[in-house]
């Protein structure tokens, strides 16, 4: 049994690493239209290597929450959240390698990152994620002139406001996302066997106490009939 961990954590590795660096199919999202406008028709699409896989749609909010969407299968059949075959927010279609999908009304409540993902071969695919956000709205401000003085004003520079870069930003959703994908399925299997393992442990304890439970005798000689002493008359 001194081998047993060893072996578990290599089919451990050899289970887990293969989802995470394989990437054999080439997956990216993009506007079909134009831009999101508040209360206008919104039309995104998922092009792919693969044609005979469905795909997932899913959404990551500004609070980092992900939500599911749409599934649709190679046969162009649509299943959209709680198992509806349609949805009043949502419409979602398939041609060819090119996966849509129209937002019908587009609302802040329909703000975030929007990615599709591919399960092939047990194996998770996932597109970069496509932005999608309304224009900031622009307010017009009206300046007025001081009346001059005679102190003089004394200025201060306020603290340095540290900007966020919206690449770096993007790349943190991104990494999150994938952390999702990745490290749940591990350690989901590493869970496993450690079960598998501490099962292995107690069926060889078992194993061993039958075979221990052959009688000895107290002295450890076998048992031997003592000679008796001849009485001489």
């Amino acid at each position: 049994m001194a081998g047993s961990p060893a072996l578990l954590l290599l089919l451990a590795l050899w289970l887990c690493c293969p989802g995470v660096w394989s990437q054999l199919y080439k997956m990216t999202v993009s506007f079909r239209n134009s831009k999101p406008q508040a209360g206008q028709r919104l039309e995104l699409q998922c092009v792919t290597d693969k044609d005979d896989s469905g795909i997932f749609w899913v959404r990551l909010d500004k609070d980092g929450t992900l939500h599911f969407i749409v599934f649709i299968s190679f046969l162009s059949r649509t299943t959209f959240e709680g198992n509806n075959k349609i949805s009043t927010r949502f419409e979602a279609t398939k041609d060819s390698k090119t996966y849509r999908l129209v937002v019908k009304s587009f609302t802040p409540q329909d703000e975030g990152n929007y990615f599709c993902l591919m399960n092939s071969n047990q194996i998770l695919y996932f597109s970069p994620g496509q932005p999608a956000f309304l224009p900031a709205a622009t307010t017009t401000t009206t300046t007025t002139t001081p009346a001059p003085t005679t102190q003089h004003s004394i200025t201060e520079k306020g603290p340095h406001v540290k900007t966020t870069d919206p690449e770096t930003s993007k790349e943190e959703e991104i990494n999150f996302f994938c952390n999702i994908f990745i490290w749940v399925p591990l350690a989901g299997t590493c869970v496993l066997l450690l079960i598998a393992l501490a099962v292995t442990i107690v069926l060889c304890q078992q194993t061993r106490r039958r075979r221990c439970r052959c009688k000895r005798p107290a002295n450890g000689k076998p048992n031997v009939k003592p000679n008796m002493p001849s009485r001489h008359v």
